[in-house]
Order: C-alpha cells, then structure tokens, then sequence
C-alpha cells in the first residue's frame, strides 16, 4: 500500500452494506432524502460534510438506532430499518461502536468495560475473556491499563479504550463518529496510525464521520459527501481525486478549505 494512498483490493469491491433510498425527517424538516450508497468489505468509508447535513444522523440509522423516514439499510439481504428485534439484535453483534465521548461506563474498570459486550453476548469463560481483554487492549497500545478507569485515562487513551471495546466481539463493520474530535494533533495522528493498522490486520470494514482533511486523506478509501442546503450526497469517490477533479464548487471548498466564490459578488468588484 503506498503511504497515505489507501487501495482496496479487487476482490474487496463486494458491499457488506447498501443503502437505498435513504430519507430522514423530523416533522417538517428535511435532513436528507434518496441517499444511495454502498460499504464494501474491507474498505474505510468516511462520511463529511457540514453542521448540520445529517452525518451522525446517517450513522444512527446505519447502526439502528434510529428508524429513518423512507429507505433501507441491507446487510446480508436483511433491511435493518425494518427488522426484528432479534435480528436486530444479531446484527448489533456483528458491529462495533464507537461515539465521540468514547461512552465508557464512568463507573467500571477499562477491563470491566470491555468485558460487557463479550459476557452480555457470548458464552466465553472468565479466563478467556480476560485473554482477550488484554489482546485488545495490546491492540489499541494500552496493555497494563486494565484497572484504570475512564477518569485516569487521557482523552486520547479513552478513544482507543473505546476502540478496544468496540472491537471485543471481532465486528465485521467499525462505526466511528468523530474519532479526532477534542484531541491534540500528536494523538489524532496516533489515532489515524491505529486505524490504518486495524484495517490492514483484520480487513475490518469502517465508516467514519469526520471534518478532519488530514485524517481523511490518510485514512479513507472512499468519501461520501453530504450537504445541508441540498439535503443529500453531492459527492462520492477517493478524497485526493474529489479534491483534483470535482467541478463542484461546494466539494472543492470542503477539500481546499475555501470559502466557495460567490461569481456574483466576484463580478462586483471587477467591474
């Protein structure tokens, strides 16, 4: 793989997820409507655009923790708008989560927070819990943190304890909502470091919310982006190509951080 240039392999390019039709709204207001798209296996899917164009609320839905006004949401053939609880509850399994806050329970130990997933949804035995606890916490660069809580962790080491959590289960799909969010530059570049090597290790596919250009740069396969004034996706395809190519001027103004040109305006003082 050529550094900060992430390919997928041809047989990768298979969706673990597809998105159809996708309409979200609350009352009279629209967030975004007929979104289409497709994860594929093994790739790292980052989600961008501006406050307030439905980034985290795509997420929620693609999670299933929120019911969207039209569309679905297939996984293995299964619309998980519209599933069971049960088979909701299969696929929660078969995914990892992780919000901005880390959402570690306060009150437990980083062990005892990653030993929840794995005692709620499997059969496993204590000792092998406990071996696996410290995989994952080998993983994220935080072995020998096992009985520290959130309060004595940094808000850098909360995100990879987060990310140990998330992982417990060996998800198929990482859903991660602003990883970088809050943290110094230094540990936002660890950060990008470790999700580049847990998707090289274990072909985990991801889908990233993100604002950061450096981050997404580094570490998307592909962007998709939404944006609130059109009330859907504008754009789809490799962040450095959108950047070069793109002839909107709302996806060149993301990638070069600029204000778009009002021509109008431009006229004005040419005149």
């Amino acid at each position: 793989m050529n550094k900060g240039v992430p390919v997928l392999e041809p047989s990768e390019h298979q969706p673990i997820i597809i998105v159809k039709n996708l309409t979200q709204r609350f009352g009279n207001n629209t967030v975004f409507e007929d979104v289409s798209f497709e994860v594929y296996k093994g790739e790292v899917l980052v989600i961008v655009g501006g406050s307030g164009c439905g980034k985290s609320t795509l997420l929620k839905i693609m999670i299933g923790l929120q019911k969207p006004y039209a569309g679905q949401v297939l996984y293995q053939g299964m619309d998980i708008t519209r599933a069971s609880d049960e088979d909701l509850n299969d696929y929660r399994q078969n995914i990892g989560v992780l919000f901005q806050s880390s959402a570690l329970f306060s009150s437990m130990t980083i062990k005892e927070n990653i030993a929840l997933p794995l005692s709620e949804y499997t059969d496993l035995d204590p000792g092998t819990i406990d071996n696996i606890i410290k995989m994952k916490l080998g993983m994220v660069n935080l072995a020998g943190y096992e009985d520290h809580y959130p309060s004595e962790l940094s808000g850098g080491m909360k995100k990879r304890a987060g990310i140990a959590r998330a992982m417990a289960l060996d998800p198929r799909v990482l859903f991660l909502d602003e990883l970088s969010a809050g943290l110094d530059p230094i540990t936002a570049v660890e950060l990008d470091d470790l999700i580049i090597k847990t998707n090289e290790a274990l072909r985990t596919t991801m889908v990233i919310v993100s604002h950061e250009l450096e981050s997404i740069y580094k570490i998307a396969h592909r962007v998709l982006m939404l944006d609130k004034e059109a009330r859907g996706m504008i754009a789809e395809g490799k962040p450095l190509e959108l950047k070069e190519y793109s002839a909107d001027p709302r996806v060149k103004s993301f990638f070069l951080r600029q204000l778009p040109v009002d021509h109008d305006e431009q006229r004005l003082y040419v005149s």
